[in-house]
C-alpha cells in the first residue's frame, strides 16, 4: 500500500525519480540510435556510393581516432569537467615519438612508448593543475595545458613534419583484419575494456559518484582528488594512442594535428547521453555519438557539401545534444 502511494504520488520518492531518471535516458538513447539509423538511409538515399563496403569501412577507420580521443573525454565530462588539451595532447605525444623515432634512433616500440607516456604525463599534469593548484574548473587548466603543448609541439620541431614511420607504428592506423580496419578493432576492444571497468570495478564507481557529487563522494570516503588525477591522466593517455592511430594512417606527425578534435569529442559524448553536470552517461553509447558524427561528415564530404557548411553542422548538432541535455536535467527535477 504504501509502496503504491510512494509511486504515484507527485513528489515522488528516490526509487521514483530513479525510474524516471532510467526511462528519460532510455528513450534519449533509443533516439540518438534511431537518428543515426535514420541519417545512414538518407545518405544511402542521396549517395549511392554511401553505402559501399568500401565507404562503410572508411568510415571506421575515420571515426577511430575520435572514437579513442572520446573515451578520455567520457570520463571527464563524467566527472563533471572536461579536457579541452586533447588534440594539443595528441599533437604533442606524436610529435615526441617522431623525435625519438627519426632524431634519436630509437625504435619503433620505445617510441611507441614515448608518445603513450607522453600523453599520460601531460594528461596527469592536467589533473594536477586542477586539485593540487585548485583552479575552480577543469576549463581553465586544459584550456592552459591546450596552448602549451600545442606551443611546444611548434617549437620543438620548428612547425615542420616528421613522416616515414616503419611498419611497427604504421600497424594500427594503416592495416586491416579483412576488411575491418585494424583500428577499429582496437576501439571495439577499448570500449569494452572501458564498459567493464566502469560497471564491474569500485574505480568505475567511484568516477560516477565523483561526477554526481564530489562532496557527498568525499564524505563517504573517496579520494576525489585520486581519482580526478586518474581520469585526466587516462584522457592524455588515449589521446596519445589516438594520434599513434592518426600517425599510422598518414605515415606522418605534424605539430597541428587534431586541432578541434576536443570539439568533435565533446559532441559525441554528449550525443551519446552523457551529461555536462556529471555522474550521468554510458559509453557504449558514446559510440553511437562518434559514429552519428563521422556519418554525418562523410556523407556531406560525398554530397560535395561545403567544408564551411560542415563545421556550421557539427556546431548545431553541439548546441542541440546539450540543449537536450539541459532538458533531460529539468524533467528529472521536476520528478522531485
Amino acid at each position: 500500500m504504501s509502496n503504491e502511494v510512494l509511486t504515484n504520488d507527485k513528489l515522488p520518492g528516490e526509487k521514483s525519480i530513479a525510474k524516471s531518471a532510467a526511462m528519460t535516458d532510455k528513450l534519449y538513447q533509443l533516439g540518438v540510435l534511431l537518428s543515426l539509423i535514420l541519417l545512414c538511409v538518407v545518405m544511402s538515399v542521396l549517395s549511392p556510393r554511401f553505402p559501399t563496403m568500401d565507404n562503410l569501412m572508411n568510415v571506421a577507420s575515420q571515426a577511430a581516432v575520435s572514437a579513442i580521443v572520446s573515451i578520455g573525454m567520457f570520463l571527464a565530462i563524467l566527472t563533471a569537467g572536461i579536457d579541452l588539451s586533447v588534440g594539443s595532447v595528441l599533437a604533442l605525444s606524436t610529435m615526441m615519438m617522431g623525435i625519438a623515432s627519426d632524431r634519436w634512433g630509437w625504435g619503433p616500440y620505445p617510441a611507441i612508448l614515448m608518445c603513450l607516456g607522453s600523453g599520460a604525463v601531460l594528461g596527469l599534469a592536467n589533473g594536477l593543475l586542477l586539485t593540487k593548484l585548485r583552479l575552480p574548473h577543469p576549463f581553465i587548466s586544459t584550456l592552459g595545458m591546450q596552448k602549451m603543448a600545442r606551443g611546444i609541439a611548434l617549437f620543438v620541431t620548428a612547425a615542420a613534419p616528421i613522416s616515414m614511420f616503419p611498419d611497427e607504428i604504421q600497424y594500427l592506423g594503416n592495416n586491416s583484419i579483412g576488411q575491418v580496419p585494424v583500428s577499429f578493432v582496437l576501439v571495439a576492444i577499448l570500449y569494452i575494456g572501458m564498459y567493464f571497468f566502469l560497471t564491474r570495478t569500485s574505480t568505475g564507481r567511484y568516477i560516477y559518484a565523483v561526477g554526481g557529487n564530489k562532496e557527498a563522494a568525499r564524505l563517504s570516503g573517496i579520494k576525489v582528488n585520486g581519482i580526478l588525477n586518474l581520469v585526466y591522466t587516462i584522457s592524455g593517455f588515449t589521446a596519445a594512442l589516438a594520434g599513434l592511430v592518426l600517425a599510422g594512417r598518414v605515415n606522418a606527425v605534424y605539430p597541428l594535428a587534431g586541432l578541434d578534435y576536443e570539439t568533435d569529442a565533446i559532441a559525441a559524448v554528449i550525443i551519446g547521453g552523457a551529461s555536462f553536470f556529471g555522474g550521468v552517461g554510458s559509453i557504449a553509447n558514446t559510440i553511437i555519438g562518434v559514429l552519428l558524427i563521422a556519418v554525418l561528415r562523410n556523407g556531406l564530404n560525398l554530397l560535395n557539401v561545403d567544408s564551411a557548411f560542415q563545421t556550421f553542422a557539427i556546431g548545431a548538432v553541439i548546441v542541440v545534444a546539450v540543449a537536450v541535455d539541459v532538458l533531460r536535467q529539468n524533467v528529472l527535477k521536476s520528478a522531485r
